[in-house]
């Protein structure tokens, strides 16, 4: 009954792959056991840079959560819902907007780095950058704050955000009274996974990931193209096992395996086609059950809705009540609703 309240989201940009499980998904699957865990599909935050293409973020709406279901999330445990059912969320970025100043906003590393990352939609000097991208870190002040979330799971790259949620705390609790908790950020200790390109981010723009739902030609055809060591021209060179992505990959999924694969490598005795096969296999035996979980709820598709329902309806409720505390506080609740 006494359990901290622990608040995640991801944006339904795309399917999840394993960049997203090993630095984010395993911790979920322990944060469920011990937390009050609400975890948001924030479809309106995915619309900030992807406003010409709302249909493909509902759809991902629900590729996500089947993703999330099938790597073992339970909905009995966790609290599912979408950002977009419940209004009280806007609700409190318009309050939260009037708190910070757009030079601010401006000065948030993390904003800075995504800005400079979508030259693409926004220009080379980030001139077409819409109100809502810059102001998203608002938003998300109001994600955690309409569940008094406690905690923010999240990695380094995220501190600014978090940060700037507390500064949004301290200076509402300083006009109108304390009310709102300031959150702490619960460190992910899962390191960033590369790409199967060696780059140190894996992700659906660089065509480096494998994903949760990739299928075994997939994965074969995915692995059959990951980095090797350049300085080995034939089968028997011997190599050096560091600079490859096969054995990057064998460290995450052969580990019964690993010191086998490592000096077979170095000595030469091991050819790469060999390895990529041997890998391909553990990946499959990793995917195997999460291939069937996915394959229940593809043909169960009213089980999706009825999760995101009874989670949003739950979340709903909780957030109803923190913006009635709020409206009291800022003396904006003038008759019985």
């Amino acid at each position: 009954m006494n359990k901290k309240t622990v608040l995640t989201g991801i944006r339904p940009t795309g399917n999840l792959h394993f960049g997203h499980y090993f630095g984010a998904g395993k911790n979920w699957l322990k944060l469920q056991e011990n937390y009050e865990f609400y975890l948001e599909l924030a479809d309106v935050q995915a619309l900030t840079d992807n406003f010409q293409e709302p249909t493909k973020i509902r759809e991902n709406v629900y590729e996500i959560t089947k993703d999330i279901l099938s790597i073992g999330i339970d909905p009995k445990k966790v609290h599912i819902f979408i950002q977009s059912k419940i209004p009280e969320i806007a609700e409190l970025t318009v309050f939260y907007s009037n708190l910070v100043t757009m030079a601010r906003l401006y000065r948030n590393p993390t904003v800075k780095t995504e800005i400079s990352q979508k030259k693409g939609l926004f220009g080379a000097n980030g001139e077409g950058v819409t109100y809502g991208f810059v102001g998203y870190p608002v938003s998300q002040a109001a994600d955690i704050t309409a569940f008094r979330g406690e905690l923010v799971p999240a990695g380094d790259d995220q501190k600014p955000l978090v940060e700037q949620c507390r500064e949004i705390v301290r200076k509402f609790n300083s006009i109108y009274g304390d009310v709102l908790k300031e959150p702490d950020i619960l460190l992910s200790k899962e390191s960033r996974i590369k790409g199967l390109d060696g780059n140190d981010k894996m992700g659906k723009s660089l065509g480096n990931a494998i994903y949760l739902k990739d299928d075994e030609k997939t994965i074969h055809n995915k692995v059959m193209k990951a980095i090797t060591d350049p300085n080995k021209i034939r089968k028997d060179d011997p190599a050096n096992p560091e600079v490859c992505m096969v054995y990057y990959y064998h460290k995450l999924f052969n580990q019964e395996n690993l010191s086998t694969v490592c000096q077979e490598c170095k000595k030469g005795r091991r050819g790469c086609v060999a390895c990529k096969k041997e890998l391909i296999e553990k990946i499959n035996e990793f995917l195997q059950p999460i291939r069937e979980k996915r394959a229940y709820y593809d043909q169960h598709p009213e089980l999706i809705d009825q999760i995101l329902k009874d989670g949003s309806e739950v979340a709903r409720e909780i957030a109803k009540e923190v913006v009635f505390e709020i409206k009291q506080k800022m003396s904006i609740d003038y008759f019985s609703e």
